[in-house]
């Protein structure tokens, strides 16, 4: 049985996401963000020593890093279905798109979210970077999803699951206007039966969205 840490609206959606879409059993112990803080509970401090989620407990081994999540449950579950094989050229764009989602992505979104929680002064710098560095991932990711349903091959794959949530809060950012190919491939996804079924599951999860 895979148990997984989920914490309320956190990057564990990718792998919630992709546990429905495995279809292998699995449990959640579900935590809340302080409400105040917005940081997750100490609770997942005994879970792993970062206290960060999503973390998974298969075969008692404790897995963090959605990266490493979503590897590991695809080589283990679905290599042939959710992965292209090792010896073809879009087995690198795999790889290359899954850390892009953490990295490339990910940087400019997340100093965008705290300078403006931090309201800092002087950023003007900050905001010039920030902006720059958006535009050219956002132009890039924008390119490769023309005319695609999903980002490699135009097979639901790992790295799909990865962007899904660099997506969400794009969108919430309403974000997404500038770019129609990545709108047009966000809502392919969110069409998806397993999508919308772990969408249902984060909001039952999610105590604030009732609030």
């Amino acid at each position: 049985m895979i148990r997984l840490h989920h914490l309320n609206q956190s990057r564990s959606l990718r792998i919630l996401w992709l546990l429905e879409e495995l279809g292998q059993p699995y449990e959640v112990v579900s935590y809340q963000r302080d409400a105040r803080t917005h940081l997750a509970p100490e609770d997942l401090k005994a879970v792993h020593p970062l206290g960060k989620s999503p973390v998974i407990e298969i075969d008692g081994h404790i897995i963090a890093e959605s990266g490493a999540i979503t590897e590991v449950l695809v080589e283990r579950f679905a290599p042939k279905r959710l992965r292209p094989q090792p010896d073809t050229s879009a087995y690198a764009d795999y790889l290359s798109w899954i850390h892009f989602a953490e990295s490339s992505l990910m940087l400019p979104l997340l100093l965008e979210m705290f300078s403006k929680k931090m309201q800092l002064e002087d950023s003007t710098a900050l905001q010039g970077y920030v902006a720059k560095e958006k535009r050219k991932v956002l132009s890039y990711l924008d390119d490769a999803v023309t005319d695609k349903l999903y980002i490699v091959g135009n097979q639901l794959s790992g790295a799909d699951f990865m962007l899904s949530f660099d997506l969400i809060m794009l969108a919430k950012q309403q974000a997404l206007e500038d770019y129609p190919h990545i709108k047009q491939y966000a809502l392919q996804l969110a069409k998806l039966d397993s999508y919308q079924r772990a969408m249902r599951l984060e909001a039952n999860y999610d105590a604030s969205s009732a609030i």
